[in-house]
């Protein structure tokens, strides 16, 4: 990319994710209720969903579930979470694992079957729209809307 486009494509960035992150509403991380997680920190599903480390600090093996690369709740997740642009994460992942170091959150290919697969499974946690929460799942972390 040539160097003089860069700023063009931040400006960009800037002023369509505030929108995105309106259109997106309230992003919540869950976890299944049996897993005995009570409250994550934003240092610890940062940590979890960029394979720095697979467990819960109760010990419990955590399985990283996510969104496809082209919803926007995924765009809305990473840019609350950790201020990256899904080109940065998918950058960062490419990276990861060419090092061999670990693997990235499993896909789920809608938000219904990520729910699903967190209610099922103890060790599951992921990202959704506040309003698909039920009582099937335990939100841990609010992630509010980010301004570049």
């Amino acid at each position: 990319m040539k160097p003089r486009l860069l700023p063009s494509l931040r400006l960009a960035l800037a002023l369509l994710l505030p929108a995105a992150g309106q259109a997106a509403g309230d992003l919540v991380v869950v976890v299944n209720p049996r897993s005995g997680v009570e409250k994550l920190s934003r240092e610890d599903v940062t940590n979890i969903f960029l394979g720095r480390y697979r467990q819960f600090p109760s010990g419990l093996t955590a399985v990283p579930l996510e969104l496809p690369q082209e919803s926007l709740e995924r765009t809305q997740f990473y840019w609350r979470l950790v201020g990256k642009s899904p080109a940065e994460i998918n950058a960062y992942w490419a990276r990861v694992i060419f090092s061999g170091r670990t693997s990235p959150p499993l896909q789920q290919q809608s938000p219904d079957m990520l729910l699903n697969t967190v209610a099922s499974n103890r060790g599951a946690i992921g990202y959704l729209d506040r309003s698909r929460v039920d009582g099937r799942v335990k939100v841990v972390l609010e992630l509010e809307n980010r301004t570049p």
